[in-house]
């Protein structure tokens, strides 16, 4: 594999898990006790975001996620042939 599509097989994998690690975590005001809404804020605007953060766990479980499609290319757990869920298309007869 080259090290361009790794970079960008990474980079694809960064920004799925970025998706899925953003809202662990999240308060919003009314979770909080006492917290008032400021005039102009959404009332479900998270009140402790941090996105440093959720770049860190981004990084860590992409690098994770990485790894295992990296070690899968290597030895072929899964291969394109596995995923046919529905079996084998019908033939068509074209009459010839």
């Amino acid at each position: 594999m080259q090290w361009t599509s790794i970079a960008a097989i990474y980079s694809l994998l960064w920004v799925l898990s970025a998706f899925l690690v953003m809202p662990i975590g999240l308060r919003t005001p009314d979770e909080v006790e006492g917290h008032k809404v400021e005039t102009g804020h959404a009332d479900s605007a998270p009140i402790n975001f941090r996105p440093g953060r959720i770049a860190l766990r981004a990084t860590v479980l992409a690098a994770v996620l990485m790894g295992l499609f990296y070690l899968n290319y290597i030895y072929g757990w899964i291969e394109v042939e596995d995923l046919n869920f529905f079996g084998d298309p019908p033939v068509k007869d074209l009459g010839y």
